[in-house]
């Protein structure tokens, strides 16, 4: 296999038997159609430049001089008028309303012939031009003119089309619009991404790697009567590496890697899509053993619900996909990866044993995961002396792999910004705020108030914080307005990676939020809106804790709401009912108040310092943990 190139399908043979006569005879309607619609548009139009008029007017007209000349056929009599006719004489004998115009450009009137033998006397009395036609109408040839013709002239245009953009029938064609949009990657000499690349995910990996040697070795599974899984899922948050590992595991067993996304099966038509599952999947047949790997499946997958507004098309293409991954032989080496972050929405049919038999759940990195992550990306560019990753994936609770690889690549660009040939610390925790605030936003001005306002609610954050036990570390503080909107932010750091938090970890929690909401109303005796998320990340905590964490004195250990789509926004529905949910509200508002109360506590007792601080930020702008906990002790 030629691995600059990708394989194509079969979509430059014809299909003989039914399936092109149903095309054709496709064609054959579509073109009946529009000639008829032609027709139709053009006798409208026709009609519209004839008008009739009885047999007397045409005589009066005839008698008064205003006929130019006429047309005499077998059944009525076409004419038209004279310029410069009288416009009162067409009124009157046309019997024409005021606001009915005299005629138009080009205006045809027509009568029908009665037995007259005083007609032709009167036309060559009054120098009427008149004749009749030399042909005759013929049915035939007017049939041909207006049916067979046009038909000709749309499939001489369809023909052209079919030439001209769809490279004669080849691959990817407009005859091919069930085939397989697959395409073939010989991922040693390709993509030479393994296992090594991949960094903070040795769980996924160990799952992974036995599907590996199954592919390479076989008969030893085979002695022991076990056979090879069919499928694996890999579940997890956007960014954290499910791309990058399947991609691993076609590197690591050096065999042709099949990848396309689920979105790539839905078609507008009816039975595209399940006709490019069997085409992918004899594909597949043909290169075993080979791995198939479908990104984001949740887009045929979905779970098949009958409702009103069901997708045909979709429920086809999964009604394929679950029969294809039946009927393959997984002996011959195929092996389906599928990724997604929406699990819960997946058809069951789907998920059990036998089609998919292994879930590999891709969660985002640990703090040894983030440090080993940062480590491999950090591998392609110059690292400066004081450069402490340790430090920096301390920093990053919550990053996935993605965010982490866009922190390197956010310092190696700030340190070619400002001249250098190495990436120092400094630009590695500029990029770490490039990634969770933004940038400086340095055309934003604020006034000294605004300023000290702000001063004063980002101590009030960090001081309250540092009063309380069960609190993370300061690490650095600034008032330097964000381009994500912020005018400024307290980074805190945790000193180890915590997977439990209690109910004093919690309420520490919501304090600090809450406590530059309480500096401001301490110092400058009124709030502003610069604590808008602190109180919508407060009230979240509070809400979590009174319905999911069963730490409310009220409800108890009740569990009142459920996580939806938690690998995306984490939404919470809730369970309970209406009077319930009234309750909650009476409930997070006593935690909130509580909170906030014991925040302005602490800070009322510790005015001084919160004053003295407060202004050594003003002036600065910006300090470190360090500069904090020196000035106030």
């Amino acid at each position: 296999m030629n691995p600059t190139q990708d394989q194509k399908g079969t979509g430059g043979q014809k299909m003989p038997g039914r399936p092109q006569q149903s095309n054709i005879l496709s064609i054959l309607v579509i073109g009946i159609v529009i000639t008829f619609v032609f027709n139709l548009i053009i006798g409208n139009l026709t009609a519209g430049q004839k008008r009739q008029v009885e047999y007397g007017q045409f005589i009066q007209l005839v008698e008064n001089g205003a006929v130019g000349q006429a047309q005499i056929d077998d059944q009525q009599i076409a004419f038209t008028l004279k310029d410069g006719t009288s416009e009162a004489v067409l009124r009157e004998i046309l019997r024409l309303g005021s606001g009915e115009p005299r005629s138009m450009t080009g205006q045809v009137y027509y009568t029908g012939l009665l037995e007259d033998p005083a007609l032709t006397e009167r036309l060559l009395k009054n120098s009427v031009a008149f004749y009749k036609p030399i042909i005759q109408p013929n049915p035939i040839r007017d049939f041909i003119s207006s049916w067979i013709f046009p038909m000709l002239i749309f499939y001489g245009i369809y023909f052209f089309v079919m030439r001209r953009f769809s490279g004669m029938g080849g691959p990817g064609g407009m005859m091919n619009m069930g085939k397989s949009k697959a395409k073939f990657y010989d991922m040693e000499k390709n993509t030479g991404v393994s296992f090594d690349d991949v960094a903070g995910q040795d769980e996924a990996k160990e799952s992974l790697v036995e599907l590996v040697d199954f592919l390479h070795n076989p008969e030893k599974y085979k002695q022991i009567g076990a056979r090879q899984p069919k499928g694996a899922l890999l579940v997890g948050p956007p960014g954290t590496g499910k791309t990058l590992l399947a991609k691993a595991v076609a590197g690591e067993a050096k065999v042709p890697f099949l990848s396309l996304s689920g979105s790539e099966f839905v078609e507008m038509f009816v039975g595209l899509g399940a006709s490019r599952v069997r085409d992918l999947f004899a594909e597949a047949g043909k290169h075993a053993p080979c791995i198939i790997f479908i990104d984001e499946i949740d887009a045929i997958g979905k779970s098949r619900d009958n409702q009103m507004g069901a997708n045909d098309e979709r429920e086809q293409t999964l009604n394929q996909l679950l029969s294809e991954m039946d009927g393959f032989d997984s002996s011959k080496g195929i092996l389906i990866l599928a990724a997604t972050n929406r699990p819960e929405i997946l058809d069951k049919a789907l998920l059990r044993p036998g089609r998919f038999d292994r879930r590999v759940i891709v969660e985002r990195p640990d703090l040894p995961g983030r440090e080993a992550i940062l480590a491999v990306h950090a591998k392609k560019i110059p690292l400066g002396a004081d450069a402490d990753l340790n430090e920096i994936s301390r920093s990053t609770s919550g990053a996935t792999g993605a965010d982490l690889a866009n922190m390197i690549n956010e310092a190696a660009l700030r340190a070619v910004r400002l001249g250098r040939s190495q990436v120092l610390q400094e630009d590695l925790m500029e990029a770490v705020e490039t990634v969770v605030a933004g940038k400086e936003k340095k055309d934003r001005v604020l006034n000294p108030r605004e300023k000290r306002m702000v001063a004063f609610h980002e101590i009030g954050h960090a001081l309250v914080s540092v009063l309380q036990k069960h609190t993370q570390p300061v690490q650095k503080i600034t008032i330097i307005p964000r381009t994500t909107g912020s005018l400024g932010y307290t980074m805190q750091a945790p000193e180890e990676e915590h997977y439990l938090m209690t109910r004093s970890e919690l309420l520490a929690q919501i304090c600090t939020l809450l406590g530059g909401r309480a500096a401001e109303e301490l110092e400058f005796g009124e709030a502003s809106t610069g604590a808008s998320n602190d109180i919508e990340r407060a009230t979240k905590l509070a809400r979590n804790m009174v319905t999911q964490y069963g730490m409310s004195e009220k409800f108890g250990m009740m569990g009142l709401e459920s996580l939806s789509s938690q690998y995306l926004d984490g939404r919470s529905v809730f369970t309970a009912s209406d009077a319930s949910n009234a309750g909650v509200d009476q409930e997070i508002s006593r935690i909130i108040n509580e909170c906030h109360a014991k925040a302005a506590e602490l800070l009322r007792v510790n005015r001084e310092k919160l004053a003295s601080l407060a202004e050594y930020l003003y002036a600065r702008e910006s300090i470190t943990g360090t500069q904090f906990m020196e000035r106030l002790a």
